[in-house]
């Protein structure tokens, strides 16, 4: 043994020895050699421990030999061993004679006609109060070590802990770089491109690549059914599993996906849970899957097969895992832009195809694209109107749109107007503008629709009215005047027949009368003159002067007619004749709809203190569909009933023109249990 100087000066020579190396295997070496060397022995070995106590190297030398890593078969000995005991208790021991001792693992070379009973040392290697490992050291002989040994083991196990602990967080920096630069490297190569089967192509080459594996598949999930698609894979069996399927749960892959992490299976002959699409990559001898994850969730996974060096270890699957999460992200961009660039072309194609003229515009209405029946309607080609303002063929409409296009929102604005043309021509357009995104810019629509014809048909409609008022209007107050005179000259036996038929005669012309002042009504109000004629009067009287006038038509059909009014309703400022031929279009219309020996109901109520009296008009007919409620005020709007009453679809269409040029509201809701109910208001007079 050394005296204490040579003691000092050992420890000092071992201290800078192991300090003067930071690769792990390197500093294993070095300690090991070191005991067997300065203490004797045979044979030493150097388990090294991670932060949570699990073995993540080892060394083994035996004489002057380094042997192969030892890691996986020395588990036993670490859970049954004199190892283990050590690590457990934190403890040094020194074993005289092996053979009796419990604690020691029978081996091979233990038996009597092998080489028998040994001694050994077991020294736990600390740093910075920290297991960083165990060392044993063995001697061929029984009682060859004493206590002066597990002194001098013990110190040099003391400066080889710290050593070793450095060495291992230095390997594993290197290895987290080597990772983060293959993971940084992979991003930078899948990310070249954003067209899908071309991210899935640089997928796995680039997997291939930074694994060194012989073949790579990339398998997507089918949302609907689970089930795994094989999209893409490089290596010599990837023509024979390329595009194979794996159902939902089945083989490693299904693993995979249901636990969410990666997976490694170093013997495949012993493996009973691949799927066939699995095994046809050829002769598989390992296999390594990792989840393809994006947002949260699993879409696909990556499978590696067959690696060109030893095996898979936990670094493999972390660079696996860390692919499968780049990819997800990657595949999901390239999906993205693939649904916004097939967008787009539709956006293209239905913009170029409209038969309506489109131009876009900026926020601020400079023009920045028009379609070809842009170009026509105005006569400026693409690249000249590309040089204006919106405001150089169309003013828009402040009122619409707001002082600078600012009222302009992604809901469309629409109103009438005119758009210039080269020529300096005026054509009537309807407007459709909002905002759009346009090549991933925000900017204005303008859908600038002709109406030209619609004009042209307005203008013969409004002239046909007039010419229906004006030209029918003497016929047929000479045809009245005629009437009234049959009437006089009529014996006194023929007086009761004649007036029957008189009647008829009467109320044909009124009605005759009603439909041309209506249509004539209808023009004026079409262009917002007011209405004038205004006075109070009693609704009341307007209800029973419109049941006078529609009462032949429904004893005709059998129908009841419900009054509903309420007593003492107020007096209304209107046009008394206007708003009675709104009652006697809404009854008659009520008489059409309503089955024979139906019920038609009117009433009117009123609430205190409210400027305005509600009204109604009530059928059990077949109802209105509720999509249709609204475009029945339109002119010459009907609802297509099979074997419905015919008409010009005027009626409702003046009613409402007429309650809104009062100021009041009308419109019409579902009766129960069945049929129809029109709703308006009037203005309540205001006396004094």
């Amino acid at each position: 043994m050394v005296n204490d100087r040579m003691f000092v000066e050992l420890l000092l020579k071992v201290s800078r020895e192991f300090a003067a190396a930071l690769d792990l295997k390197t500093v294993l070496t070095r300690v090991l050699f070191a005991a067997v060397h300065h203490v004797g022995g045979e044979r030493a070995t150097i388990i090294v421990m991670d932060e949570s106590g699990n073995p993540v190297e080892s060394a083994i030398v035996y004489g002057n030999q380094v042997r192969e890593n030892t890691t996986g078969q020395l588990r036993e000995t670490i859970d049954r061993g004199l190892a283990g005991w050590v690590i457990r208790n934190r403890k040094p021991v020194l074993v005289p004679d092996t053979s009796k001792d419990e604690r020691w693992l029978r081996r091979e070379d233990d038996h009597v006609d092998k080489s028998g009973a040994k001694s050994a040392i077991c020294v736990p290697l600390m740093a910075r109060e920290k297991l960083a490992g165990v060392m044993t050291l063995v001697h061929p002989m029984p009682r060859a070590f004493n206590d002066e040994h597990l002194d001098l083991m013990r110190a040099i196990c003391d400066q080889a802990g710290v050593a070793i602990l450095n060495a291992r967080l230095f390997t594993e920096s290197q290895r987290q770089a080597r990772v983060m630069t293959a993971l940084a490297e992979s991003a930078i190569a899948m990310n070249t491109s954003l067209r899908v089967e071309q991210t899935y192509d640089r997928i796995i080459t680039q997997t291939k690549q930074v694994l060194q594996v012989e073949t790579v598949v990339l398998g997507m999930i089918d949302p609907s059914t689970g089930n795994i698609f094989f999209r893409a894979a490089a290596g010599p069996a990837a023509n024979t599993i390329s595009r194979r399927m794996i159902k939902s749960g089945e083989g490693i892959a299904g693993i995979v996906v249901r636990e969410g992490r990666g997976l490694i299976v170093s013997s495949v002959a012993a493996e009973t849970r691949m799927a066939d699409a699995e095994r046809a990559s050829g002769k598989v001898t390992a296999l390594l899957c990792a989840p393809i994850h994006a947002q949260g969730k699993v879409i696909g996974v990556l499978e590696a097969f067959n690696p060109l060096g030893k095996n898979f270890d936990t670094d493999s699957l972390l660079v696996l895992t860390g692919l499968g999460s780049l990819a997800g992200t990657v595949i999901q961009n390239s999906q993205l832009y693939e649904r916004l660039n097939s967008a787009h072309q539709r956006y293209r194609e239905l913009f170029e195809d409209s038969i309506d003229p489109i131009v876009i515009t900026n926020l601020d209405g400079r023009i920045i694209e028009a379609n070809r029946n842009a170009e026509l309607l105005s006569g400026y080609s693409g690249e000249e109107l590309r040089q204006f303002d919106i405001d150089r063929i169309h003013i828009p409409d402040p009122d619409k749109t707001g002082k600078n296009l600012i009222g302009i929102g992604r809901t469309a604005i629409v109103y009438e107007s005119s758009l210039k043309d080269k020529n300096g021509i005026r054509h009537p357009v309807e407007v459709h503008v909002h905002k759009v995104l346009f090549d991933e810019v925000r900017s204005l629509q303008w859908l600038l629709r002709d109406i030209s014809e619609r004009k042209e048909v307005d203008s013969l409609r409004e002239d046909l009215t007039a010419m229906i008022y004006h030209d029918l209007r003497s016929p047929l107050a000479n045809i009245l005047s005629s009437v009234e005179m049959l009437g006089s000259m009529a014996s006194p036996h023929e007086q009761e027949s004649a007036e029957s038929v008189l009647r008829i005669a009467h109320h044909s012309i009124d009605r005759i009368q009603r439909l041309v002042s209506s249509l004539l009504d209808l023009s004026r109000l079409e262009q917002n003159q007011p209405v004038t004629e205004r006075k109070v009067v009693e609704v009341t009287g307007l209800f029973y002067d419109a049941l006078d006038a529609i009462a032949q038509s429904a004893e005709s059909r059998d129908q009841s007619l419900n009054n509903k009014l309420a007593i003492a309703l107020p007096q209304v400022y209107v046009d008394g004749d206007m708003i009675r031929r709104v009652l006697i279009n809404l009854l008659e219309n009520a008489i059409k709809y309503t089955p024979q020996k139906g019920a038609i109901e009117f009433g009117g109520t009123h609430e205190p203190g409210s400027e305005w009296l509600t009204c109604w008009v009530q059928d059990n007919g077949p109802g209105i569909p509720e999509e249709s409620r609204e475009t029945i005020f339109e002119k010459f709007s009907r609802i297509n009933q099979k074997g419905g009453p015919s008409g010009l679809g005027v009626g409702l269409a003046f009613c409402k023109l007429a309650i809104q040029g009062h100021g009041g509201k009308i419109w019409v809701e579902a009766a129960k249990p069945r049929g129809s109910r029109f709703v308006f208001t009037l203005p309540v007079a205001q006396i004094g």
